[in-house]
Formats: C-alpha cells, sequence, structure tokens
C-alpha cells in the first residue's frame, strides 16, 4: 500500500556540511519498514520529478518519520529551507525493505556508506526490538571526513565502527578497511551505500558464504515501477517480464546481493 499524501514538517537542521536531518508528522511512520523510502515532490513544477529519499528513522507511536538527505540540486535545495509547520508532498512508503527476521539470534553487520548512511538507524532499531542483543549488531559506518552524521544515534543500538576516507576518524578508509582492521565477523550483512561500496560488499560476501542484502541507489523517475528508468541486471528471469532485470523501485531497492549483477 502506498500513499500521496500532504504531511507537516516537524523540525528540520543541517547537521553536516549541505547534509539535512528533517522530521516530519504523518501517518505513514505507523507502516513505515527499515530501507523503505519516500518520493518528495517539489514545490517547484519545473524540476518536474519527485526526488527518492531514504527513511531513516520513525518515531516509534507511527506519527512521524524521519528523512536525512544531501543538497545535490534544485529538489533537495528546495527541501532544505522547508521550516517547522511547512507543508510536504510526500509518496509512501514505498520499495521492500530488509528483511530483519533474516538476523534472528546472528552476528550481523550494518553498513552504511555516505548517504547510505541514514536508512541504517532505522535498521537497528528494528533488529532491537526483532530481539538482537547490542553485541549482536555490528554497525560500520563510512564517511569522507570527521562529520560524522548520526554516529550518536548508531551507538544505542550496536558496535559502532567508523571508517573516514581521509583518516580524521576511525579507521582511514573505506568500511571494508574497517571491518579487516577490527577484525570483524559476521553471519549475515545488510548494507546501502555508493554502488563501489556494494560491489565489495558483494564480493566478500560471496567470499565468505555469508548471505548479505543490499540496498541499491539509483536515479529514479517515477519511483513506482512504470517508467523503467531504475533497472538492474538480474542473475535470475523474472517471471512477469521474462528478462534478467528488476525495477529498484518497486522490485527492491534491497536485493540479496547474489542476485543481482553490479
Amino acid at each position: 500500500m502506498k500513499q500521496k499524501v500532504t504531511a507537516a514538517v516537524i523540525s528540520q537542521q543541517e547537521i553536516a556540511p549541505g547534509i539535512f536531518d528533517m522530521w516530519i508528522k504523518t501517518d505513514l511512520a505507523a507502516w513505515a519498514k527499515p530501507g523503505q523510502f519516500l518520493c518528495v515532490y517539489p514545490r517547484d513544477k519545473s524540476t518536474l520529478l519527485p526526488r527518492p529519499i531514504s527513511i531513516c528513522e520513525t518515531d516509534g507511536e507511527g506519527k512521524a518519520l524521519r528523512i536525512v538527505y544531501r543538497v545535490a540540486g534544485k529538489g533537495t535545495a528546495e527541501f532544505s529551507g522547508y521550516q517547522a509547520g511547512d507543508g510536504i508532498y510526500i509518496l509512501g512508503n514505498l520499495g521492500n525493505g530488509f528483511p530483519v527476521e533474516e538476523a534472528a539470534g546472528k552476528k550481523v553487520f550494518l553498513i552504511g556508506g555516505g548517504i547510505g548512511v541514514p536508512p541504517i538507524l532505522q535498521l537497528a532499531k528494528a533488529l532491537r526490538e526483532n530481539g538482537s542483543k547490542q553485541e549482536e549488531v555490528q554497525i560500520i559506518a563510512g564517511y569522507r571526513d570527521r562529520n560524522l552524521f548520526l554516529a550518536q544515534d548508531f551507538e544505542r543500538y550496536g558496535s559502532l565502527y567508523i571508517a573516514t576516507e581521509d583518516g580524521s576518524r576511525g579507521t582511514r578508509g573505506n568500511v571494508m578497511d574497517a571491518i579487516a582492521e577490527n577484525g570483524l565477523t559476521a553471519d549475515v550483512i545488510f548494507a546501502c551505500g555508493p554502488m563501489p561500496m556494494l560491489r565489495a560488499v558483494r564480493r566478500y560476501a560471496g567470499e565468505k558464504a555469508i548471505p548479505a542484502y543490499i540496498s541499491l541507489e539509483e536515479h529514479m523517475a517515477c519511483g513506482v515501477g512504470a517508467c523503467l528508468g531504475c533497472v538492474v541486471k538480474t542473475r535470475d528471469v523474472d517471471a512477469h517480464s521474462h528478462v534478467n532485470h528488476a525495477r529498484i523501485c518497486t522490485d527492491g531497492p534491497v536485493f540479496e546481493a547474489q542476485e543481482v549483477e553490479i
């Protein structure tokens, strides 16, 4: 079920250069799953298309949800100017989300890189609610520099390991470098981030024979599967379309890593 609604901005702040943190009042929060996303519509009609933004967190009462996004163009620049009380036009909740049940009783890696870090927060919360212990949840977050947005939020739900490209905090390098440096192991992996990171996660999972679920970031147009603008090549033939492709916005964005060719 998805709905297009006019919601209300509760609060917004810039938490790192060009990174904005917005809470939105909407009943969509009541059924949001970790890994799902919203399409947010700019008021400026010249921008034409909505912007897909991952759900970072919900309030636990089904009344509000949080998005954390990077200003990357005209649409997101508009969103960054919204203030408390402003209306915001959203379509949600979209996508399939992470299979939380796969982590039951297991050691897990929650891996986020760049603007793929935010959706990992709701996933960490969901794992805790599903019975995962603090020591079973290993959160590996990759950043460009010392602007570690959301890091303090993560510390409530698991053991946090940081990688920065410039070496200003944690491990110098990427998330895979942090895993190696700290000697970490896991039974299952969940990841969201840029494609080079996801390729490395997929390769690592294959070598270790570990199931991995990756959320693919991709430019989208409609967000509902109609335009075929966000397809990924798959290992198996789709039963409906009879081709080796899947739509990231509707069949994903989360896929078992070995099922897709990236």
